[in-house]
C-alpha cells in the first residue's frame, strides 16, 4: 500500500516509514496539520497515519478534512500518546478507523494496517448502486438499467471514482492524480475527454 504519515517528530516519521517498507509499504511524511492537507490532497493514498497531536494543529482537525475530501472509503489510523478514554472515543468521533498509541508496537502497528488494509479492499468490492446505475467493482462492470455499458479501462476507474464520491466538488488536478496517478504525463484535457466520452455513454450530457 502507499500510505501518508501525518507526523511531526523526524525521528518518529523515518520508523514509521522503515517499519512499513518492511512489510513491503511505501509511505510518504508530512510534518504538520497544513502540509499533509497539501499532500493527502494532492496524491493518492491507500491509507493515513496521523499524529493525533500536530504542531499547527490537531489530528481531529485532519480527521475532518479527510472525510470532508477524501470520503470515507480510505482507512485512517490515528497515533496517540495518549490512552484515555475520552482521547480514544475522540479519533473515532472524528473519523478514524482505529488507533494505536505511542510508541507503537512494530508487529501491532504492521497488524493494524494490514487489518484496515483488508477492510478497505473488502469494500471496494461492493456492488454499488444509484439511481439507474449499478457499478460491480470486482467484476469492472457498469450497468444501465440492467444492460452493460461498454467502457475502457480508464473510463471505468473514472466511473468508479465518481460513483464513491457522489455530489462532491473534483477538480480536474484531483481526478487526475486520482485516476492516471502523480507521475502521469498527461494533462487535464484527457480528464475532459474522458469525462465528456463517459458522460455520453452514460446518457448524461444532454443529449
Amino acid at each position: 500500500m502507499h500510505i501518508g504519515i501525518a507526523e511531526d517528530d523526524p525521528d518518529q516519521l523515518e520508523l514509521l516509514k522503515l517499519r512499513l517498507a518492511e512489510s513491503g509499504h511505501g509511505a510518504d511524511g508530512f510534518a504538520s496539520v497544513a502540509t499533509a492537507i497539501d499532500g493527502f490532497g494532492r496524491h493518492r493514498f491507500d491509507l493515513l497515519i496521523v499524529d493525533w497531536m500536530l504542531p499547527d494543529g490537531t489530528g481531529a482537525e485532519l480527521l475532518q478534512w479527510a472525510r470532508r475530501n477524501l470520503g470515507w472509503e480510505i482507512p485512517i489510523l490515528v497515533l496517540t500518546a495518549r490512552e484515555d478514554e475520552a482521547t480514544v472515543v475522540a479519533a473515532l468521533q472524528a473519523g478514524a478507523d482505529d488507533y494505536v498509541v505511542k510508541p507503537p508496537k512494530p508487529m501491532e502497528l504492521l497488524a493494524r494496517v494490514a487489518a484496515l488494509g483488508r477492510r478497505s479492499r473488502a469494500s471496494a468490492l461492493a456492488v454499488l448502486r444509484l439511481g439507474a446505475f449499478e457499478l460491480d467493482i470486482q467484476r469492472q462492470r457498469l450497468s444501465m438499467d440492467g444492460a452493460e455499458v461498454a467502457l475502457t479501462q480508464k473510463e471505468f476507474d473514472l466511473s468508479s471514482y465518481l460513483f464513491q464520491n457522489p455530489g462532491k466538488l473534483l477538480s480536474r488536478d484531483h481526478l487526475l492524480d486520482r485516476i492516471w496517478g502523480i507521475h502521469t504525463d498527461v494533462d487535464t484535457r484527457t480528464v475532459d475527454t474522458h469525462v465528456s466520452r463517459l458522460r455520453k455513454k452514460l446518457g448524461l450530457d444532454g443529449t
